[in-house]
C-alpha cells in the first residue's frame, strides 16, 4: 500500500505545461489519502541532489511529472534500487509513457495507475563512456545522424520548440554522409561498416513515437540495434515515415542485431540517450536486466 510519495517536476516539460499537470497529480494523490513531498530543482544538478536526499527518507515511490529527460534524471538515482518509479507524463515525446501504456494526457489517471500499486521489474540501458562517464537510460541510445541533429539543436538559439529540431534536421540532411562505425557485440562479433546512424533500443521508440527499434523488449536483457546504411538524402527522406510504423527494418538499407553489450565507436560522434547528451564515442552500451521497478497499468 502506497502512503507517501516524492513528486519530482520539471517545470519546463511540455512547453511549460508540467506544473499544471503536477498540481492535478498532487491533488489526486491527496484525495486518495497519499502524502506528497514535492521537488522542483533550480536545474538538473540541483534536482538530482534533492532526489538523492528524498530517497534517503521514508518514501514509497519517486513520481516524475514531465518528459523523458527528467525521467532519465530519476533513473540515475533509482537504478538498482527497490524504490519504484511512477510517471505522470507531461513532456513532448513521452516515449517512456508510450512503452509502458501510461495515460499521456490525464494526470489523474496516471496517478491512479501508481496508487493501484502494480509494478513491473524492467531492464535499463547503461552507457559507460571512455571519458569516465556512467549513464543509465530507459528508451533508446542514438549515434550518428540523430546525434548530429541533436548536437546542432543544442548549438541553436532560434527557433524555439519543435521547430528548432526540424530546422536542425534539414540542415544535417544537406550534410548527410556515411560515417565510419566499429561495433563489437558481446565482446565477440566485430562489425566495421559505414552507417547513417546506429540506435540501441531498450524500448521500441524515441523522438515521440518513432519506432526505431520495433522489436525491442524491455525485459529480455538485450538491446536491439538498428543500423541505417544509406547515404542518400532521397532514400533517407523516404525511409523517415516508415520509422513511425516500424517497417523500416524490412528495407535493404537497414539491418538489425541484438546483443547484451555493444562497444561502439565513430570518430567525432556523440552518444545521446532518452534525448539528452551522454558522452563522445567510443562507449560501451549495455542492457542491465531488472534494474528498475516501475508502476504499470493493470493488464486486465
Amino acid at each position: 500500500m502506497i502512503s507517501r510519495v516524492t513528486v519530482l517536476t520539471n517545470p519546463m516539460s511540455g512547453h511549460g505545461n508540467a506544473p499544471h499537470a503536477a498540481e492535478r497529480a498532487v491533488a489526486r494523490f491527496q484525495a486518495l489519502g497519499i502524502d506528497v513531498v514535492g521537488i522542483v530543482g533550480r536545474d538538473a544538478a540541483h534536482a538530482r541532489e534533492l532526489v538523492d536526499d528524498a530517497l534517503q527518507r521514508d518514501t514509497d515511490a519517486l513520481v516524475v511529472v514531465g518528459g523523458d529527460g527528467v525521467i532519465r534524471l530519476a533513473l540515475q538515482a533509482l537504478a538498482g534500487k527497490d524504490i519504484p518509479l511512477g510517471i505522470v507524463p507531461a513532456g513532448t515525446g513521452n516515449d517512456h509513457a508510450r512503452e509502458y501504456r501510461l495515460p499521456t494526457d490525464d494526470p489523474e489517471a496516471a496517478v491512479d495507475v501508481i496508487a493501484a500499486g502494480r509494478t513491473e521489474t524492467v531492464d535499463l540501458g547503461h552507457i559507460q563512456g571512455a571519458d569516465g562517464s556512467s549513464t543509465w537510460f530507459g528508451t533508446v541510445a542514438a549515434t550518428g545522424f540523430d546525434s548530429l541533429v541533436s548536437d546542432r539543436v543544442n548549438r541553436m538559439r532560434w527557433p524555439h520548440g519543435r521547430m528548432r529540431y526540424n530546422v536542425a534536421m534539414v540542415a544535417e540532411m544537406y550534410r548527410l554522409r556515411l560515417l565510419p562505425f566499429r561495433l563489437v557485440l558481446d565482446g565477440e562479433r566485430e562489425i566495421v561498416t559505414e552507417l547513417t546512424l546506429a540506435a540501441f533500443g531498450n524500448t521500441r521508440s524515441y523522438g515521440g513515437g518513432m519506432l526505431i527499434c520495433p522489436g525491442a523488449n524491455h525485459s529480455d536483457g538485450l538491446l536491439d540495434i538498428t543500423m541505417v546504411h544509406s547515404g542518400s538524402r532521397t532514400r533517407l527522406i523516404r525511409l523517415f515515415p516508415t520509422v513511425f510504423k516500424g517497417t523500416h527494418v524490412h528495407l535493404d538499407e537497414v539491418t538489425t542485431e541484438r546483443a547484451r553489450t555493444i562497444t561502439v565507436d565513430s570518430p567525432g560522434i556523440n552518444a545521446y540517450a532518452d534525448g539528452d547528451y551522454v558522452c563522445p564515442l567510443p562507449a560501451e552500451i549495455s542492457a542491465v536486466p531488472g534494474a528498475l521497478t516501475i508502476f504499470v497499468p493493470s493488464s486486465d
